[in-house]
């Protein structure tokens, strides 16, 4: 965590991946977040995976260093509390993040009408209000149909599609909504004026297969076919080494090339390809993948012949572009890179009292000090707080509002 963002206050009334990492990624950048939750908790509450007390570790992940504050959404009272909330005055403060409707109490309009300098976040399913999720996006966007393995020609009729279990389009929207909050709250500062953004998640997954020449290439050349784990329009794909490890190999520089026939003796029989076939592997990448056909058996055979220590020595010292395929388990214990000696890890104490490391910002800035991350919250744990903070509401005006059931305290 760090402080850049320091004297930011933004509000959150959101569920689920896309929303709620957009606050968390303001933030670890040193702004402060209030979470607004329904009482008894919103639909991501107990979502998986869980702990074993039952805490929703996904939640926690998500809410990390956050205030949480639960208030009733249902009546008039609880909803004015939280108009209050996202309206209240400072120079830093009037920024909302939601993936509520549109059109919905917590629409733009109506809470504009209470702070005109508001600048709203909302993420959306599709840009019409439909609604959707990382998984019906990517199913519609067609990415499904080019992942999975290799279908021979033959082989009639389309194949069933293959999802994957990496909410893409969740992560890449909650960070660009991030981004566009920043942008908007910069606009802001210089003008003055708020203003509502919207981000789809069909917009933002659209948007980043036309920015990777996806869209250009359907349009012009049909929809890719299914390459397995092959890279497309480079070397790479997986081998299996002869003690039985899998290791994936990239080649897309023509100094990884080069690194690779050397680690494996293949300069001489590649060399041969080339004069026979009047093509240069090393100036052309894209040749590489024309050629698989010729060149896979190559190196398929001679990875197998080898083990992986044997490979992983000959591979660094060529600086070839590789890596071992492992469970997360195992990465955990065996990439040390990746966890235990990488700095936007600290061990946190969960709300439950279990202590596993946590991640911090993953961006390293290196004028900045960074601060260790702080735990998710107990749902309802800041209400008091932050009603007395922010509204300056008094204990007994508070103690009413516990009693007449608008808001609630610190869950077990």
């Amino acid at each position: 965590m760090y402080s850049i963002l320091n004297g930011l206050r933004v509000v959150e009334c959101a569920s689920f991946i896309a929303a709620p990492s957009c606050a968390l990624h303001l933030h670890q950048m040193g702004a402060q977040v209030i979470r607004i939750d329904p009482l008894g908790g919103g639909p991501d509450a107990r979502r998986w995976p869980r702990g074993p007390d039952g805490n929703s570790l996904y939640w926690d992940g998500l809410n990390k260093g956050k205030q949480s504050v639960s208030i009733n959404f249902s009546s008039p009272e609880g909803r004015e509390l939280i108009t209050q909330l996202v309206c209240a005055p400072g120079d830093g403060a009037g920024l909302f993040v939601t993936n509520f409707p549109a059109n919905g109490f917590l629409s733009h309009e109506r809470l504009a009408k209470q702070r005109e300098d508001l600048i709203t976040a909302r993420v959306m399913g599709w840009a019409d209000g439909s609604p959707a999720v990382d998984y019906t996006v990517n199913a519609a966007i067609g990415v499904p149909y080019m992942t999975g393995p290799t279908r021979p020609e033959s082989d009639a009729g389309q194949a069933e599609p293959v999802n994957h279990v990496l909410p893409a389009w969740d992560l890449l929207t909650g960070a660009y909504a991030a981004f566009a909050l920043l942008a908007a709250e910069r606009h802001r500062q210089a003008t003055g004026q708020g203003q509502e953004i919207r981000v789809p998640l069909s917009d933002v997954a659209i948007a980043s297969l036309g920015h990777i020449g996806q869209i250009a290439e359907v349009l012009t050349q049909g929809d890719r076919p299914r390459m397995g784990n092959a890279l497309f329009g480079a070397f790479g794909r997986d081998f299996v080494t002869a003690d039985a490890q899998r290791l994936m190999v990239v080649a897309i520089t023509s100094r990884q090339w080069a690194g690779l026939l050397e680690a494996l003796g293949l300069l001489e029989a590649v060399g041969r390809i080339e004069r026979a076939r009047g093509v240069s592997f090393a100036s052309d990448e894209g040749l590489r993948f024309e050629y698989r056909d010729v060149l896979t058996p190559l190196v398929e055979a001679a990875i197998g012949s080898r083990d992986a220590a044997d490979l992983a020595s000959a591979f660094d010292a060529h600086g070839v572009c590789w890596g071992h395929y492992r469970t997360l388990a195992e990465a955990l214990t065996d990439e040390p890179r990746l966890v235990a000696q990488n700095p936007i890890f600290s061990p946190v104490v969960d709300a439950k009292g279990a202590t596993y490391p946590t991640p911090g910002a993953a961006a390293t800035l290196t004028k900045s000090t960074r601060s260790a991350p702080v735990r998710a919250p107990r749902q309802g744990e800041h209400t008091d707080q932050v009603l007395a903070e922010v509204l300056g509401l008094s204990s007994a005006q508070i103690g009413r509002l516990h009693d007449s059931h608008c808001v609630a305290g610190q869950t077990p």
